[in-house]
């Protein structure tokens, strides 16, 4: 069975980061907070694009509303609350 635990890929002082945040404590999901300056390859590959969700092998980078992450997040599976 696939893994379906999110993480979002952040750094303190994102006010992105922090609205991101917002809208998926909003649907009332479980979410681990990854923060990406205390990682090189994180940095690397997120620096440019955080606030970014992941899902296994399935991402979604800012910017996206409410409906788009509602989207993407029954196109993975993943069930959420309103």
């Amino acid at each position: 069975m696939p893994d379906k635990s999110l993480i979002l890929y952040s750094t303190d002082g994102c006010h992105l980061c922090e609205e991101a945040l917002k809208m998926l404590n909003s649907l009332k999901l479980d979410v681990q907070v990854m923060d990406i300056a205390f990682d090189d390859d994180l940095f690397f590959r997120y620096g440019v694009t955080i606030p970014v969700v992941s899902c296994g092998e399935s991402e979604l980078g800012w910017p996206f509303e409410i409906e788009e992450l509602q989207n993407w997040l029954k196109k993975n599976g993943i069930t959420y609350h309103k």
